[in-house]
């Protein structure tokens, strides 16, 4: 039996709203939410106004009032303790440079560091266990960054929760592809995968948030 209540959560770590990597993400929290009993609210980064983890070391401390919780109050602070009551999680980002957008690990430092101490245990520190989603985007071959995917996924694994992650790669990055200095690219092939293939993507992106938030429920 469904759970009453399942608590969903998107985090999006494009800057664009209307590409490829907000569109898987939507897609994952689609199928999350089409899981009886699941509400939940989709956070664009990039919208908000916050920075990544200062060193302040305030959520090791020994004390109730502030142990595992980011110090810092900006407009990342509400989302962080959506993050941490959410059931499932879901993250979208595109790879830049061969890691995640700046955004995205600034929210990253500031989620996962408070769930761990410096105990020899290193045992998560969150009260409850979250699945956590990641959808990753980019214009390289698929296989380029699946080292980094993996050791996301691990991170996520051992301090979140459950962990899993969809990828779109050699995405079509501009509709007019001879108005941008981009020779480099097959672009008859780009739009061809975009046109075939990211549909795939996307839907593979959907029964992932439906397989993460149905375990979730129960």
């Amino acid at each position: 039996m469904a759970k009453v209540s399942m608590n969903i959560l998107g985090i999006c770590g494009a800057a664009n709203k209307n590409r490829n990597t907000a569109a898987m993400l939507k897609s994952a929290f689609d199928g999350a939410m089409s899981v009886p009993g699941a509400s939940g609210e989709m956070v664009y980064l990039y919208d908000l106004n916050f920075r990544g983890c200062i060193g302040c070391h305030s959520c090791k401390l020994l004390d109730k009032s502030k142990f595992a919780r980011c110090a810092m109050r900006d407009d990342l602070t509400p989302v962080l303790e959506k993050a941490i009551d959410a059931d499932v999680l879901l993250i979208g980002t595109p790879i830049y440079f061969s890691d995640i957008t700046g955004e995205t690990r600034s929210f990253s430092e500031r989620y996962f560091f408070p769930g761990i101490t410096y105990n020899k245990d290193r045992a998560p520190t969150y009260p409850k266990r979250t699945k956590v989603g990641w959808a990753f985007t980019m214009n390289a071959p698929g296989e380029v960054y699946k080292d980094l995917f993996a050791g996301l996924v691990s991170m996520s694994g051992r301090i979140i929760g459950e962990s899993e992650y969809v990828m779109a790669y050699q995405t079509q990055q501009f509709e007019d592809y001879s108005q941008y200095a981009a020779t480099m690219f097959d672009v008859d092939m780009i739009k061809k995968r975009h046109i075939e293939q990211f549909p795939q993507d996307c839907e593979a992106a959907f029964e992932m948030g439906k397989r993460l938030a149905g375990s979730a429920a129960g």
